[in-house]
């Protein structure tokens, strides 16, 4: 090969090579050029579903680009948060994490955490209540606590499956007031609604679920909230206290759902997820759609959900060790 010859074979190698690494900047430059897939690790037709459509049809109108919901159903949760994960980090897929992902590999049903993933925002979150019957005699969370001190094992709670975010809730506020967690015996349920009906009709004393879940029967005068596990009141009922006024703790425990992205998503690409999240979080359609349901509006941007994602994973870990049922 002559000099001359081998001069143009490296041009043109060269080349090749600043077009091979220009066609990802251009194509994120110009993302997205294509639709988005939204995975949502739950059922069609529930809380989760219902929010994960309403971002997915906002997101549309602030990318561009249609946003196509899929539900990924299947091991607790497990199926569809593994599926987010495991895709390309280009943006075009995307997810609706939950409260579940500091949950599961604690209970060895998986590796993944909230560090597996890039952190786009936090979108709704929906703190536990402590609530009891409307003809209880107890008119506070002092009242009720001091109870259970008294007769340990008397009072039952229901609300979610064993091990489910509400038992956890109620094991970490009575562990965080030095009281055994086994003084309230857990009993299992499928879901908030039949936990709070089992509490109604007197089989349980204690349904410690979000007051979005318990409005109907708050409403209807058969169900008293003594208080929320936040740190600020419910903008849907503001009279009921924060644990925090009440018992000066710093307890807090919520459901919540926040969008995610495969990890290793390039920054830019984040950039403008997030900028899109930001703006569906703080719209009109958005608050209104959650205000009718009762969900709560809670945004948090990409470093301040991560941390919010790792802060919720120690606590939840921390409580489920003290119930036992660690892996």
């Amino acid at each position: 090969m002559t000099l001359r010859t081998r001069r143009a074979w490296v041009a043109t190698a060269m080349g090749a090579l600043a077009l091979a690494c220009a066609l990802p900047a251009a194509a994120q430059a110009n993302y997205p050029s294509r639709p988005v897939t939204l995975i949502v690790p739950w059922g069609a037709g529930g809380g989760t579903d219902a929010t994960a459509r309403i971002v997915g049809s906002l997101l549309e109108k602030e990318l561009g680009q249609p946003v196509n919901v899929v539900n990924r159903t299947g091991g607790s949760g497990v199926v569809g948060h593994a599926a987010i994960a495991a895709a390309p980090p280009d943006g075009y897929t995307i997810g609706l994490a939950t409260v579940e992902i500091g949950m599961m590999h604690w209970q060895g049903l998986t590796e993944l955490t909230g560090a597996s993933y890039t952190p786009i925002g936090l979108v709704n979150a929906d703190p536990a209540g402590i609530q009891v019957r409307a003809d209880a005699p107890y008119k506070s969370v002092q009242d009720l606590l001091a109870a259970v001190k008294a007769s340990p094992g008397k009072f039952k709670a229901s609300g979610t499956g064993q091990g489910g975010i509400w038992h956890l809730a109620l094991a970490g506020l009575l562990r965080d007031q030095k009281i055994d967690p086994a003084a309230v015996p857990w009993v299992p349920s499928n879901g908030a609604a039949p936990g709070l009906q089992d509490m109604v009709a007197g089989g349980v004393e204690i349904a410690p679920v979000s007051l979005p879940e318990a409005r109907s029967l708050i409403d209807a005068g058969k169900v008293r909230s003594l208080a929320i596990m936040n740190d600020k009141p419910s903008s849907l009922y503001p009279n009921v206290p924060t644990i925090k006024s009440v018992l000066g703790s710093d307890w807090t425990m919520a459901a919540w759902r926040g969008i995610v992205a495969p990890k290793g998503l390039p920054n830019d690409i984040r950039d403008k997820l997030a900028a899109a999240v930001r703006k569906v979080a703080n719209s009109k359609e958005y608050t209104d759609f959650m205000a009718q349901r009762g969900f709560g509006v809670v945004y948090a941007p990409p470093e301040e959900f991560g941390r919010f994602m790792a802060k919720s994973d120690a606590e939840l870990g921390a409580t489920m060790k003290a119930v036992g049922i660690v892996k």
